[in-house]
C-alpha cells in the first residue's frame, strides 16, 4: 500500500504532504558534528532523527540521498565571527596538527554512530575539503551584490539583503530587533552592520588554519560550507534541509540568505529540526557543562548515571519522545527506556511460543497500517512504539491463554517487529546478532533446566534449588509454569 508522508515544515510552521522534487529522488542534507570533541546525548538526537528518516523514506520507496557534512574549519568560539576555531584551539592545547584532532574524533563519531545503529550517510563531506566550491560561492554572493570585502575578509550584507528578501523568514526573527539586540564585538568596525556575518575571514598571524583566496590568506565562516556542499551535491534546489532546533538561528537563517543571494531563489524545500534533550529543565550542552559523553552513557562513569547503557536503551530513550518534543534526561527516565526495550525483545523472542489457534481473538491485521499512519504524521515514532507495546502485551497474552491468534497473526506479529522495530526504528535485536553463540548458549541453559526437571521428577530439590539459585546469581530469571521452566536474562 502507497504511504502518504506528511512532514512538518519549520520554514512554514505546518505539517504539509512530502512531494519530492524529482521523485523517486529525495535529495537530504543534514548537519553533522564539528569534530573537535566526544559527542554528548544532545549531539545524538539529530543524528538518530534524521536516521529514522532516512530509513522511514527508503523503506517506503524513495531513492534518498542523504549528505552529512563535518565541519573541521571555520566555527569559531560562541558561533561568532570572532575568537578562534574550535578544531585550531583543540590542535593548540592538546600541541597536534589540526587535521589529527579532526581525524581522531571522526573515528570516535563514526565508532559512536555505529554502536547507535545510525546508518551511515550516502555522502560525508568535511568542510576543509570543499575551500574551492565556498570560495566560489562567496564570489557568486559578491557578484550579485550581497557581500562586500573589508579588510581582506568579506561579510554578507544583512541590511541590503533584508531590503528585497526576508532575512528572519525560518526563525521569524525581525531585523530591527537583531540590530538593538545584537552585541558589539571586536572587529566589529570591519562590518557595515553588526547583524552582518562573515563568508570570508583574513587569518591573523596567529591562525593555524589558512588557505589562499581572491580577497586574503585566510579560512571560510561556518555558514558557508553548508550552503556550498549541500548544492554541490544535491543541486540548487533539493528537498529536505535538517538539523537541531539550536541551529535554526544564526546557522541556518544565514544558510537561507546566502542561498538565495547566490541562486535568486529558495533553494530548500522542506526545512526539519529536531527539539532539544534537556537536563533538569536546561539544554545539554558543552558551553553549559552539563553534558554527558556517549562513552559515559555506555560505561556508566558518569556521576548522573546508576550503571552502564547500551546504545540501543540510548537509541529508544530518543526514539519513544516525538522528534519535535523537547526530552528532558533522567537516570530513571533511561531505566524506564532499559526495562521498555527489553519488554519489546523479550516479547520478540517469545513469539514461537505463542501456541496456534484457529480463531482469532485480537485483530492483528489492522495494527501494521496504524504503525505506518503514525510515522507518516511526521514521522510519529512514540505512537509507533505504542503500537509495538500492544502488541508484546498481546503476545505474552496468547502464551499465558488469555488471547488466541492464528498462525498468520503470530506470522503478523513477527512482520510488525522486523518491519517497525528493527528495520525503521533501528533497533539492533542483540541476543540475536550472533545467532550460532546465541543457539549453544541456550541449550547450554536448555540443558541444565532439563537436568533441574529430571532432579524435580526424582524429588531431588537439593539439587533443583541449586541449579535454579546458581543460576538466578549470575543473572538468570527462572520462572517455572505449567509446560516447564522458562528462562530470560536480568534486565
Amino acid at each position: 500500500m502507497e504511504q502518504k508522508f506528511v512532514i512538518y515544515n519549520t520554514l512554514k510552521r505546518e505539517k504539509e504532504v512530502f512531494e519530492p522534487l524529482h521523485p523517486p529522488h529525495v535529495g537530504m542534507y543534514v548537519c553533522g558534528p564539528t569534530v573537535y570533541g566526544d559527542g554528548h546525548l544532545g549531539h545524538t538526537r539529530p543524528a538518530i532523527t534524521f536516521d529514522l528518516l532516512f530509513r522511514y523514506l527508503t523503506h517506503i520507496g524513495y531513492k534518498v540521498r542523504y549528505v552529512r557534512n563535518i565541519t573541521d574549519v571555520g566555527h569559531l568560539e560562541n558561533d561568532a565571527d570572532e575568537g578562534e576555531d574550535k578544531i585550531a584551539k583543540k590542535a593548540r592545547l592538546e600541541q597536534l596538527e589540526p587535521m589529527e584532532v579532526v581525524q581522531y574524533y571522526t573515528i570516535r563519531y563514526h565508532k559512536a554512530m555505529e554502536a547507535l545503529n545510525v546508518l551511515s550517510p550516502s555522502i560525508e563531506p568535511h568542510a576543509s575539503g570543499h575551500i574551492i566550491e565556498q570560495i566560489t560561492t562567496i564570489q557568486e554572493i559578491l557578484n550579485n551584490g550581497y557581500a562586500y570585502e573589508s579588510n581582506g575578509s568579506v561579510y554578507f550584507d544583512v541590511v541590503k539583503y533584508n531590503k528585497k528578501h526576508n532575512y528572519g523568514i525560518l526563525s521569524h526573527r525581525n531585523i530591527e530587533e537583531m540590530l538593538n539586540t545584537t552585541r558589539d564585538l571586536d572587529g566589529q568596525d570591519e562590518k557595515r552592520s553588526k547583524v552582518d556575518f562573515a563568508l570570508w575571514k583574513k587569518a591573523s598571524p596567529e591562525h593555524i588554519m589558512r588557505w589562499p583566496s581572491p580577497w586574503s590568506e585566510g579560512f571560510p565562516g561556518w555558514h558557508i560550507e553548508c550552503s556550498s556542499m549541500s548544492m554541490k551535491y544535491l543541486g540548487t534546489e533539493f528537498d529536505i534541509h535538517g538539523g537541531g532546533l539550536d541551529l535554526m538561528f544564526p546557522h541556518h537563517e544565514c544558510e537561507i540568505a546566502q542561498n538565495t543571494a547566490a541562486e535568486n531563489k529558495q533553494v530548500v524545500k522542506y526545512w526539519m529540526h529536531n527539539n532539544m534533550i534537556t537536563i533538569g529543565g536546561q539544554k545539554m550542552g558543552k558551553s553549559l557543562g552539563n553534558f554527558i559523553t556517549l562513552n559515559e552513557f555506555f560505561t556508566g562513569s558518569h556521576k548522573l548515571l546508576s550503571q552502564a547503557f547500551s546504545p540501543m536503551t540510548v537509541r529508544f530513550f530518543i526514539l519513544q519522545a516525538h522528534y519535535r518534543s523537547t526530552v528532558d534526561f533522567s537516570n530513571d527516565a533511561l531505566l524506564a527506556s532499559e526495562k521498555g526495550l527489553n519488554r519489546l525483545l523479550d516479547a520478540y523472542a517469545r513469539i514461537d511460543k505463542v501456541p496456534i489457534s484457529e480463531t482469532s481473538s485480537v485483530d492483528i491485521a489492522s495494527i501494521r497500517q496504524k504503525c505506518y499512519d503514525a510515522l507518516n504524521d511526521d514521522l510519529n515514532s512514540a505512537i509507533t512504539i505504542s503500537y509495538l507495546f500492544d502488541v508484546a502485551t498481546t503476545i505474552n497474552s496468547a502464551i499465558g491463554g488469555t488471547a488466541a491468534l492464528t498462525q498468520g497473526d503470530i506470522d503478523e506479529v513477527k512482520a510488525l517487529f522486523d518491519i517497525f522495530l528493527f528495520e525503521i526504528l533501528g533497533i539492533k535485536n542483540e541476543a540475536s546478532s550472533n545467532e550460532n553463540g546465541l543457539e549453544t548458549f541456550s541449550k547450554a541453559i536448555d540443558l541444565l533446566l532439563q537436568i533441574r526437571a529430571e532432579a524435580k521428577a526424582n524429588k531431588d530439590w537439593a539439587t533443583s534449588d541449586k541449579i535454579r539459585d546458581e543460576l538466578n546469581k549470575i543473572g538468570f530469571d527462572i520462572k517455572d509454569g505449567k509446560d516447564g521452566a522458562e528462562w530470560k536474562l536480568k534486565s
